[in-house]
């Protein structure tokens, strides 16, 4: 039974999975800035020393909220959107950013199942069905307002964060190159479904980031960036992704769905 929702907010409301590290904290930290209230989902117990200057940020600390639970998990998707129509009364925006790597980096003639079956739950599996919970659910706070859409304006938008790797081969974590593939034909299936309810779909897709995730492997990229593979020779930043975001999230691309922005310094064009 969906329980009915509070008092609309007069601020928009923006959900973030994995919004208190890496990317997902500097999508979190650009969104409050723009004057969202951001709820996070994420894995560990709420970090007073992420939430705490997050609220300050905000100006208000009602403008942050922090539910503990998984992405790989149906029930928590239920949990965790409820949680945000109760305390906001409606649904802006969702940023499907919480993803993970293999644990290691197998050769595909070796991968396991348990490694795939983790990296796909948690990367293509989750978010497809948190999409749809999420969907269903800003369509059902629509009918309850009988609000008639303006096609000028989008209902909600839907930004899934996915990687360069979903085009680009690693032979060592396919894995991972497999969901993030999978993300971007979600991206393609829910922008088509999505449209005539007022709802777009847009992916963003970095490249080389600078975050706890590639820090094991920063003499790598540090050497990649050097030899000249890069079209604007650094390492991505939190920011850099968030700040695709914010552009995609604004309502300024009412005529435009399934997209794909690529945050990755050039590494996309094909170059001689």
């Amino acid at each position: 039974m969906t329980h009915a929702p509070a008092a609309r907010a007069d601020h928009p409301v923006a959900l973030v999975t994995g919004g208190s590290r890496g990317i997902g904290l500097g999508i979190t930290q650009r969104l409050l800035a723009d004057g969202y209230a951001v709820s996070i989902l994420a894995t560990r117990e709420a970090p007073a020393e992420v939430l705490d200057p997050l609220r300050e940020l905000a100006g208000d600390p009602a403008r942050v909220r922090y539910v503990a639970g998984s992405v790989a998990d149906p029930a928590d998707h239920a949990r965790y959107v409820a949680d945000t129509v109760d305390a906001w009364g409606r649904l802006d925006l969702l940023v499907n950013n919480a993803g993970v790597a293999p644990s290691v980096r197998a050769d595909i003639l070796e991968a396991s199942t348990e490694s795939f079956d983790r990296v796909i739950g948690i990367n293509l599996r989750g978010p497809y069905f948190l999409t749809q919970h999420f969907a269903n659910r800003v369509l059902e706070l629509r009918d309850a307002a009988a609000h008639t859409p303006d096609d000028t304006t989008p209902l909600a938008t839907i930004i899934n964060v996915s990687s360069t790797s979903a085009v680009t081969v690693s032979v060592n974590r396919g894995d991972y190159c497999l969901s993030k593939a999978g993300v971007g034909m979600a991206t393609q299936l829910f922008a088509a479904r999505l449209a005539p309810e007022g709802i777009v779909v847009y992916e963003v897709r970095p490249g080389v980031i600078e975050t706890d995730m590639t820090a094991g492997v920063k003499e790598k990229y540090d050497a990649f960036f050097a030899g000249g593979n890069v079209p604007i020779a650094r390492w991505g930043r939190p920011a850099d992704v968030a700040g695709a975001v914010a552009v995609l999230a604004s309502g300024q691309m009412p005529y435009s769905t399934g997209e794909v922005v690529n945050v990755d310094g050039g590494f996309h064009i094909p170059t001689l």
